[in-house]
């Protein structure tokens, strides 16, 4: 094991762990910022596996998962609104 299997294997439990845990439990409002955090971490952890295991084509579940974790953290806030539209939005009568 290298470097940076290790620092992956110590990112995961202590990085994304309490990320998890805070977006599953608490108040709302708490748990958004802890979603972003997970995707961050979880990207982190990604790149770290992909450079330890030499395998430059794992870089691309990365770079998927930094696109798509703004997304799931956009929609999480619009459910946190209560998923309301502008007014004048839309095509309404």
């Amino acid at each position: 094991m290298n470097a940076w299997l290790l620092a992956a294997c110590v990112l995961l439990p202590s990085g994304l762990g309490p990320c998890l845990w805070r977006a599953c439990r608490g108040e709302p409002a708490r748990r958004l910022p802890a979603m972003a955090l997970a995707g961050v971490m979880a990207v982190a952890v990604f790149l770290l596996t992909a450079r330890g295991l030499h395998r430059t084509s794992y870089v691309d579940v990365a770079l998927v998962t930094a696109v798509l974790a703004p997304t799931g953290t956009l929609v999480f806030a619009r459910c946190l609104a209560g998923g309301a539209r502008a007014e004048g939005a839309g095509g309404g009568d």
